[in-house]
């Protein structure tokens, strides 16, 4: 998948949950093209998820309810995902 549509694919994901108000997605694949375990087709992403609904919850509760929102895209287009919740 173009990296394009699959940042495209993960905004309206978790624009259209119930409990992300604003996402940045930031791609930072060139950090980690020289690792042995770099797959060309496979993203490192950096995600800000702006919600206040996340927030009161433990950081590990707010990264499943995301994980569970993402589940294809981590499965087949994700290598390395960053959250940070705000």
């Amino acid at each position: 998948m173009e990296l394009n549509i699959l940042i495209e694919n993960i905004k309206s994901k978790l624009l259209n949950s119930s409990f992300v108000e604003d996402v940045v997605i930031e791609d930072k694949t060139y950090l980690h093209l020289k690792h042995s375990s770099h797959e060309k087709n496979k993203f490192h992403l950096k995600l800000t998820v702006f919600s206040n609904n996340l927030k009161i919850l433990s950081k590990i509760d707010a990264t499943k309810k995301v994980h569970n929102v993402l589940h294809h895209e981590i499965k087949n287009y994700i290598h390395s995902i960053q959250i940070l919740f705000k």
